[in-house]
């Protein structure tokens, strides 16, 4: 699969990335396993991932895949945990996630952007991703009123220098990253936002002189607004808007990974 180097950073991935927001519901851990050791066969060299998808399962099971593939990269977060933990076993999360679509609140993330927090979950990302850094550290959906920005920035900086993690930013919809450009926050040298073919949400970062790096969210802003276009038709222009940075995609198919690194050569071929 093509690659780039990210704007602004010394990161060089696939031009899709495969996400694990949804990775729990691909079913066993054999098959979830299976499916990211696929992706890694079809050409896929990052993954995107967080402390709160399957409440520390997607880093777990990812896991086993950045071990046995050292040149793999990927990207964690910080900020919204799991209720429970992360360590939870698999049933455990079954039944938090069941129960959760009648009483919201067990299932419901805790979000803390304290230093201090932040700190002993990254020693739990590392443990979990079988990692010694971090290629891609982002603090999850913050709200710049809400963010001790200098205690973040030094902490992040500190991180950088020695190794812990390859470089740092955001990942967030426009309407909470719209602030860190206004104010020029440091923040902001890597930014992971949501953008659509409609709604074109990430032109906001072209307002403030900033590129696409990381966008997601095409595929189900499409479904939701009732587009008649294929899924393959609305990646093939979702990588001819984001023509310099990476695209978050997900499935559950096996067949599906081979196609997305064919659309992704495919479009290439024909720019």
């Amino acid at each position: 699969m093509q690659s780039v180097q990210l704007t602004g950073t010394p990161i060089v991935l696939s031009r899709f990335i495969f996400g694990t927001a949804s990775l729990f519901n691909c079913g066993s851990e054999k098959a979830r396993r299976r499916l990211l050791f696929s992706a890694v066969d079809a050409g896929f060299t990052h993954f995107d991932t967080a402390p709160y998808y399957g409440f520390g399962l997607a880093e777990r099971d990812l896991g086993h895949v950045l071990k046995a593939r050292p040149e793999v990269t990927v990207t964690t977060k910080v900020g919204i945990y799991s209720p429970g933990g992360e360590e939870q076993s698999g049933a455990a999360v079954f039944v938090r996630k069941a129960t959760g679509r009648f009483i919201k609140t067990i299932s419901g993330p805790t979000v803390d952007f304290s230093v201090a927090r932040a700190k002993r979950t990254l020693e739990g990302s590392l443990r979990r991703l079988k990692r010694d850094s971090i290629d891609i550290y982002a603090l999850h959906e913050p709200e710049l009123s809400l963010l001790n920005t200098d205690e973040w920035l030094k902490w992040l900086e500190s991180l950088l220098r020695d190794g812990t993690v390859r470089t740092f930013g955001l990942a967030l919809t426009t309407d909470k990253v719209e602030p860190f450009l206004a104010a020029g926050s440091e923040l902001t040298r890597f930014i992971q936002v949501h953008d659509s073919l409609t709604g074109r949400e990430a032109d906001v970062l072209t307002c403030y002189r900033k590129p696409f790096q990381i966008t997601y969210g095409y595929v189900s802003a499409s479904r939701k607004e009732g587009s008649p276009l294929s899924v393959t038709e609305v990646l093939r222009r979702a990588l001819l808007r984001n023509t310099n940075g990476a695209i978050i995609v997900s499935t559950k198919q096996l067949a599906r990974l081979q196609q997305y690194a064919r659309l992704v050569e495919e479009t290439a071929d024909a720019q």
